[in-house]
């Protein structure tokens, strides 16, 4: 019975019986996602302030911009190298493996579409980038857009670390407060089985298991390309840099089952950025990294954005040349970037990048209607396992995470003497 007592043993129990339940009980559906939207609502409640904290006690703490500014440089150059792997391996399993070749198009939905080829034609990238500087930050916190918040948060915290010891108590005060914040975190934490119950609930209930089967070499062939994904160029970037990828999964388990749960990375965003800082980070990257990377770092979004146009391609038998691929590739690298945050991002990105390239119907879109809930799970898993990985590189190059104690806190490694001597444990850093 002990075992029930752990948090993520209780998150796949409700994975499970969302499962059963949304089986046997279909009508069950619009209530279950009642029940995950208002945990998710929760878990948004407080992002913003743990944001605002993270970065302005790192910022503050820490003193040197250029040294934030290097670590946004280093993020974002990241980012754009390893989303671009993403859409070529996409494009390259697409093409060999053909999952859109003899797929039946005669009872295609147009009009479901029609919404998010709207929102396609709104859709302006350089809205997206000037849009990161807000009019109103109070108008930022309410409606918890992450980039504008970050963005007051480095100009906050710079501030802030220029009063030297005359803003020593206000940000003895915010740490203080920042603590309240992460203890109410752990209170709704407490509530992740019910979400994740909800969750899978509403999407077995609501979409059933029958269009698994009907687009089934889609859905396996992207689970297989986003676990390959992880699998070698992920644990490859980890085996560079010196650390486990596998230990890391490992520390972090509870959330990755959430966002099974959830299909969102969202709910963990908190919980990622307190487990990273607890294993050593330093707040000030972490602070930086995982926000900008819900983003601009979405790996597994990338690899499904790629494949999607190659699959609906290979359904209306379009033959797209080389130099159109190449087109499609570049396209993706900036509209992949510009939906990020926004409600139904997914087909909003594949509807632009079907009306610029202009030979691929973008009624097309309803066929991955049915099956897009069951692959938003692991693109979400995977969009949070590349960005808590990116986090451990820029600090680990930023000379900004104690290794001791990340090894002994993720890896199970021994604490050295000195540190134990120290007085310190699993929820301190040295730096």
């Amino acid at each position: 019975m002990k075992y029930l007592k752990i948090l993520y043993i209780q998150v796949l129990i409700g994975i499970a019986l969302g499962i059963f339940v949304g089986w046997l009980f279909p009508s069950f559906a619009p209530t279950g996602k009642l029940i995950s939207e208002k945990f998710i609502d929760l878990i948004k409640m407080i992002i913003a302030p743990i944001i605002f904290f993270t970065i302005v006690l790192g910022i503050a703490g820490a003193g040197d911009m250029k040294k934030v500014g290097r670590v946004g440089g280093k993020g974002l150059l990241y980012f754009e190298i390893v989303t671009t792997i993403a859409l070529v391996i996409g494009l390259l399993v697409a093409h060999f493996v053909k999952p859109g070749a003899g797929v039946n198009v005669d009872h295609l939905q147009g009009n479901k579409v029609a919404g998010y080829a709207t929102k396609a034609k709104e859709l302006d990238w350089v809205s997206f980038f000037t849009h990161i500087i807000p009019d109103n930050i109070f108008k930022s916190f309410a409606e918890g857009d992450i980039l504008q918040i970050l963005l007051f948060s480095v100009l906050f915290g710079a501030a802030l670390s220029r009063l030297g010891p005359y803003g020593q108590g206000l940000l003895v005060t915010l740490d203080r407060i920042s603590k309240v914040i992460f203890g109410i975190m752990k209170i709704i934490m407490r509530l992740a089985p019910l979400g994740a119950f909800g969750g899978m609930a509403y999407t077995i209930g609501q979409f059933g298991f029958g269009s698994l089967f009907a687009l089934g070499k889609l859905m396996l062939t992207f689970y297989l390309t986003v676990f390959l994904f992880v699998a070698i160029v992920l644990n490859l970037i980890c085996k560079y840099n010196g650390f486990s990828l596998w230990k890391l999964l490992k520390y972090i388990k509870e959330e990755l089952l959430i966002t099974l749960g959830a299909s969102s990375s969202e709910p963990v965003l908190p919980n990622i950025m307190q487990k990273l800082e607890a294993a050593g980070c330093h707040k000030s990257v972490v602070g930086l990294i995982i926000p900008t990377g819900y983003s601009f770092n979405l790996d597994g979004t990338t690899i499904y954005l790629s494949m999607a146009v190659i699959f609906l391609a290979q359904v209306f038998n379009v033959d797209l040349s080389m130099g159109q691929q190449l087109t499609i590739l570049g396209i993706l690298m900036i509209t992949s970037k510009g939906a990020a945050g926004v409600t139904g991002s997914g087909f909003i990105v594949l509807a632009s990048t079907l009306t610029a390239i202009k030979v691929i119907p973008i009624e097309g879109l309803a066929l991955l209607l049915g099956v897009d809930r069951f692959m938003s799970e692991a693109r979400a898993i995977t969009n949070i396992i590349g960005n808590t990985v990116a986090t451990v590189v820029i600090a680990k190059s930023e000379k900004a995470v104690n290794m001791e104690l990340y090894k002994a806190i993720v890896e199970d490694q021994p604490l050295p003497k000195a540190h134990i001597k120290m007085g310190l444990d699993a929820g301190e850093r040295v730096l």
